[in-house]
């Protein structure tokens, strides 16, 4: 996984940690259920890159 999209991802998912407290503070359940699918989405991309990652680990690849 590259630098730039660890931190693309972490971003997308702190956004999203974000969105979901404001629809919280703001008794909004859209902004609540958008910040939760953000989050989910961010999650579901780090997970597809440490297996990608941890593929070229066994395999010895660069």
């Amino acid at each position: 996984m590259g630098l730039g999209d660890k931190i693309q991802n972490k971003g997308q998912e702190m956004a999203g940690k974000a969105k979901e407290a404001t629809g919280k503070a703001t008794n909004d359940p859209s902004l609540q259920a958008d910040g939760g699918k953000d989050q989910a989405e961010a999650r579901a991309k780090q997970a597809g890159e440490h297996a990608k990652d941890a593929a070229k680990d066994i395999t010895g690849q660069k």
